[in-house]
């Protein structure tokens, strides 16, 4: 286990301050083989994910070869940075930083809020300098961005914390609790406080914990999605937001939320109610996953699922209930094989279902997962272990619950503590 760094902030912002920073591999490793080359570094993801962390673990990657008056960091949720508003005062302030002809490292923090801060970057890299950004927006890496900087960019998209992730986070901060808790203790926190760093660093109270995540919550929507886009039904939004919150791991269509807004009388069109779902898409507070024929081998146009950016944000809107477990223990398990690096889809068999079918296109790994709270009775141990037994191939199938009694295996399929499944190495 790698132990907590402790490295000055950029002296442009609060360098008095001393950030903890814990590693997260999973993200650095990825980034670590792009220093020093030309690729513009793209960090995105929702907002309090941890992206201002993985830039101070890169930024100090980078300073065991670079000295510091080479490296110029700019966070633009910093007031301090208030006067930077467009692509010429960013290319303006970090012009006047460089003083030489040596190469420059640029780590610029939330910069979606600079107006055409794409010109700025396309004209720095033209000079000796390594560029890191961060955003919280998708459109980062659309429009006039994927014109100007076509080809010399690299995308890497954070979410919250893994629950391995969590596990070091509070090992690392003094939070594991007490010694001899029970096995699954640090799942059962997990599933009740959720991903978000911060939370993990902290010791906070449930309550507090649920307080943090309302406010991240109402940050996503008010700044990332109403203001950036200038919605102009606000109340309409929050019932979408409402809707696929309530619905996670369900399968629903643009129609059927509007639908279902419109008999409650406080519905939007099709065209709305589609163009505010995808704002939740680019400010990645949801994550949309299509459903995927497994004999057929191809895409579905059908219905989709939607999973949230961290399953706390559920609690956000709706308290813990229990009939809400279930879609939050797929929520978790759909972002752990996006983190490990899958593209995930809904899979169908016949008239059986598969929640996930996770594949890596590029090495051609699969993986198949159903997912189960708890097994109850013979029945329901039937029907999630019968659809992975009729998938017909090799690869790695799983039954995921949080049900004590869960060591079943049988023709293939293999049963496993949601616990231990989120700490496997590899699947």
């Amino acid at each position: 286990m790698k132990m907590i760094k402790y490295s000055e902030t950029d002296a442009t912002a609060k360098g008095s301050r001393m950030e903890r920073l814990i590693a997260r591999d999973v993200y650095t490793d990825r980034i670590r083989g792009f220093i020093d080359k030309e690729p513009i570094k793209i960090i995105t993801g929702v907002r309090r994910s941890g992206k201002s962390g993985i830039l101070g673990l890169v930024r100090e990657e980078v300073m065991k070869s670079a000295d510091e008056g080479h490296i110029i960091s700019i966070n633009f949720e910093d007031s301090e940075f208030d006067d930077i508003v467009s692509y010429k005062e960013l290319n303006r302030y970090v012009a006047g930083r460089m003083e030489d002809g040596g190469r420059y490292y640029l780590f610029l923090d939330e910069i979606q809020d600079v107006r055409h801060w794409e010109k700025a970057v396309n004209s720095l890299r033209l000079k000796n300098t390594d560029i890191y950004v961060t955003g919280s927006n998708s459109r980062l890496l659309s429009g006039e961005m994927a014109t100007l900087l076509a080809g010399r960019y690299v995308s890497f998209e954070v979410g919250t914390l893994s629950f391995e992730e969590f596990v070091r986070f509070r090992e690392g901060s003094g939070l594991s609790g007490e010694p001899g808790r029970y096995r699954y203790g640090l799942l059962d926190d997990y599933i009740r406080t959720g991903g978000f760093p911060m939370l993990s660093t902290v010791g906070f109270t449930e309550e507090q914990a649920r307080q943090v995540v309302s406010d991240i919550q109402s940050s996503i929507v008010l700044k990332d999605v109403v203001s950036r886009y200038k919605v102009k039904n606000a109340p309409l939004l929050r019932k979408i937001v409402s809707f696929i919150y309530d619905n996670v791991g369900s399968f629903v269509s643009i129609r059927k939320i509007a639908d279902h807004l419109k008999s409650n009388g406080g519905g939007g069109d099709f065209d709305t109610v589609s163009r505010y779902v995808g704002y939740l898409e680019d400010a990645y507070a949801i994550k949309r996953v299509g459903k995927y024929d497994i004999r057929g081998r191809r895409l579905l146009d059908c219905n989709d699922k939607f999973y949230l950016a961290d399953h706390s944000l559920l609690y956000a809107v709706r308290d813990m209930k229990r009939a809400n477990i279930p879609g939050i223990l797929e929520n978790i398990v759909h972002n752990d094989l996006v983190r490990r690096g899958y593209t995930v889809y809904a899979g169908s068999i016949g008239t059986k279902e598969v929640d996930f079918v996770a594949e890596r296109i590029n090495s051609g790994e699969k993986v198949y997962v159903q997912v189960c709270m708890e097994y109850g009775s013979a029945e329901t141990m039937d029907r999630e272990f019968s659809s992975l037994e009729a998938v017909r191939d090799h690869y790695p199938k799983y039954v995921v619950t949080t049900d004590t009694y869960w060591q079943e295996n049988r023709n293939g399929v293999m049963g496993i503590h949601l616990n231990d499944f989120l700490l496997k190495k590899s699947l």
